[in-house]
C-alpha cells in the first residue's frame, strides 16, 4: 500500500512492524523506541504500544523515559496501584522530572481527586521548560472541578503558547460561554483575530457569540469572514443559514444550507432546516419533501419525526401526526415535549386515555408548565374523572401558585362534584388575581354560572370593583 508523505511510517515503525512479522529482533535506539511507542499511543494501538514497551524495556532497562510510557498505558488501563508503585521506584532516582508528577496527577484525577491532581500538575509546571500540556491538562481539570475561571486562564496559555491549537480555543470559549460572558468571548476572539485574520474557527465562534447578544448582523459578517478563510467550511455556512433563518430571509437560509450539502454528503440536520425554511414560505409540498428526506438520511433523528409531526398538527391531520409522533417518542421516550405533543394530538383525536397517559409522561419528565397542567386536567375531566382532574390541578397550583386559570378551572370542576364551599373558595380566589378570566368560566361552565352561589360571587365581585 502507498503512503502519502504525510501518512508515511518513519523507517524505526516499518523495521518495528516488519520485525513483528518474523522471529528476527532488530536493535532499536531508546529513543526510536520512544518515537514508536508514541506512534501507536497516538493512534489508539495500545496492543502495539505495549509490545513495544516490552521489548523497548528489554533492550533499555534502564531508560526513563520508556518506563514512563508504560506506567502511562499501566494509568490508561486503570492498572493504578501498579503504576504508583512504579512511579515511588521511578522518583527515587529522579525526583525533578515533570513527567512523574504528571502520571501522579493523571492517577489522583482518576480516583475523582481532582484538586491534588491540580497541586501535582503545578509542581510540574516548576520542572516544565514550556508547560504546554501541563497547563492543558490543568485546564481539564479545573472543568471537572466547575472552576471556569481558572480553567480559562490554563487554555489560554496553551493558545499563547500555539495559536493554532484549536482544541485549546474551543475551550477557552466554552468557558467564556458557561460563564455567560459574551461581551468577554468576544474581545477576545476579535483579540486573536488581529494576530490571525484568516482564522475561520475563529471567525466562526466569533458569530456564535454575536448570536448570543442577538447582534444578528455582526453574526452574518462573522460568518462571511469565516467562509472568506475557508470556503469550504461547512459549519459557516449552516449557521449563517440560521441567522438568516432568524431574520426571516428563508430563500437566503436555504441556499446556504444547500452549499452544505454541494460540499459534503447532505444531512439530516441540512434537510430539516431546508424544510422548516420551506414551511415558513408556504412551500407546503417542498417542506414535506425535505421533512421525509431528513428521516430518511437518519431514521433516528427525533427531530426529524417532530418536524413531520408538526407538519401534520398544524394542518389538523391528527391521525398521521399521531402516528409521527410515535415515532419520535420511541427514539427519545424521555422527552417531555415529545410526550406534551402527544398529549395534545391525542386529545385532539379524542382518545382520552391516551392523552391522559401522554400528560402524565410529560410532567414525569419534567415538564411542569402551564399549559400542561391545564390540558391534562381537561382531559381527565372530559373521561369524567372528577377527583383526579382536582388532583391534577392542584398539584399544577404548586408549580404556578399566582395563576388564575388553574383556580377557575377546580372552581368548575369541584361544581361537577357539588363541592359548593370549595368551588366558591377556588373562584374567589381566581377572581382576586384575574377578573378578566369571568368570562371564559362561564363559557366553559355555563350550567354552573347561573347557580344562586356564584351569581351572588358575581355580584359581591361587581360591588367591590364599584
Amino acid at each position: 500500500m502507498a503512503f502519502n508523505a504525510e501518512e508515511r511510517p518513519s523507517q524505526p515503525i516499518t523495521k518495528f512492524e516488519s520485525m513483528l512479522k518474523t522471529d528476527d529482533v532488530y536493535f532499536f535506539d531508546a529513543e526510536d523506541f520512544e518515537d514508536i511507542i508514541h506512534h501507536y499511543l497516538n493512534n489508539g494501538k495500545i496492543s502495539l504500544a505495549k509490545k513495544a514497551i516490552k521489548i523497548g524495556l528489554q533492550q533499555h532497562p534502564d531508560t526513563l523515559e520508556i518506563k514512563l510510557l508504560n506506567i502511562e498505558v499501566l494509568v490508561f488501563e486503570n492498572k493504578l496501584e501498579l503504576a504508583e508503585k512504579l512511579l515511588d521506584e521511578l522518583q527515587l532516582l529522579d525526583n525533578y522530572n515533570e513527567e512523574i508528577y504528571i502520571q501522579r496527577a493523571n492517577i489522583y484525577s482518576k480516583k475523582d481527586n481532582h484538586i491534588e491532581a491540580v497541586n501535582l500538575l503545578e509542581k510540574a509546571l516548576e520542572f516544565s521548560d514550556d508547560g504546554f500540556d501541563i497547563h492543558s491538562l490543568l485546564g481539564m481539570e479545573y472543568l471537572f472541578m466547575d472552576d471556569f475561571e481558572m480553567a480559562k486562564k490554563n487554555f489560554m496559555k496553551c493558545v499563547e503558547f500555539d495559536e493554532e491549537d484549536y482544541s485549546s480555543l474551543y475551550n477557552v470559549i466554552y468557558c467564556f460561554e458557561f460563564l455567560e460572558d459574551f461581551n468577554g468571548a468576544i474581545v477576545y476572539l476579535n483579540d486573536y483575530l488581529e494576530k490571525k485574520p484568516y482564522c475561520e474557527v475563529a471567525w466562526h465562534q466569533l458569530g456564535k457569540q454575536y448570536i448570543a447578544k442577538k447582534m444578528y448582523k455582526e453574526a452574518l459578517s462573522a460568518f462571511d469572514f469565516a467562509i472568506i478563510s475557508d470556503d469550504s467550511f461547512i459549519g459557516a455556512y449552516f449557521e449563517k443559514g440560521k441567522v438568516l433563518e432568524k431574520l426571516g430571509k428563508y430563500n437566503e437560509a436555504i441556499e446556504n444550507y444547500e452549499t452544505t450539502i454541494s460540499i459534503e454528503d447532505p444531512t439530516s440536520h441540512a434537510y430539516l432546516r431546508i424544510g422548516k425554511c420551506h414551511e415558513k414560505l408556504g412551500n407546503t409540498d417542498m417542506a414535506k419533501y425535505y421533512f421525509y428526506h431528513t428521516v430518511h438520511e437518519d431514521p433516528l433523528l427525533d427531530k426529524g419525526w417532530l418536524a413531520i409531526t408538526n407538519f401534520y398538527y398544524r394542518q389538523k391531520n391528527y391521525e398521521k401526526a399521531a402516528y409521527y409522533i410515535n415515532k419520535a417518542t420511541n427514539i427519545d421516550g424521555e422527552n417531555p415535549s415529545y410526550w406534551k405533543k402527544c398529549g395534545k394530538i391525542n386529545a385532539a383525536l379524542k382518545n382520552y386515555d391516551e392523552a391522559d397517559f401522554a400528560f402524565k409522561q410529560a410532567v414525569d419528565f419534567g415538564n411542569y408548565e402551564l399549559e400542561t397542567w391545564l390540558l391534562w386536567a381537561s382531559v381527565v375531566e372530559k373521561n369524567e374523572d372528577f377527583d383526579s382532574a382536582i388532583q391534577i390541578l392542584k398539584q399544577g397550583l404548586e408549580f404556578h401558585p399566582e395563576e388564575a386559570s388553574i383556580l377557575f378551572k377546580l372552581s368548575g370542576v369541584n361544581s361537577k362534584l357539588s363541592n359548593s364551599e370549595d368551588a366558591k373558595k377556588y373562584l374567589s380566589e381566581a377572581i382576586i388575581l384575574n377578573t378578566d378570566g369571568l368570562n371564559s368560566f362561564k363559557e366553559e361552565y355555563p350550567i354552573f354560572s347561573n347557580t344562586e352561589w356564584m351569581l351572588n360571587i358575581f355580584e359581591q365581585y361587581k360591588k367591590a370593583s364599584k
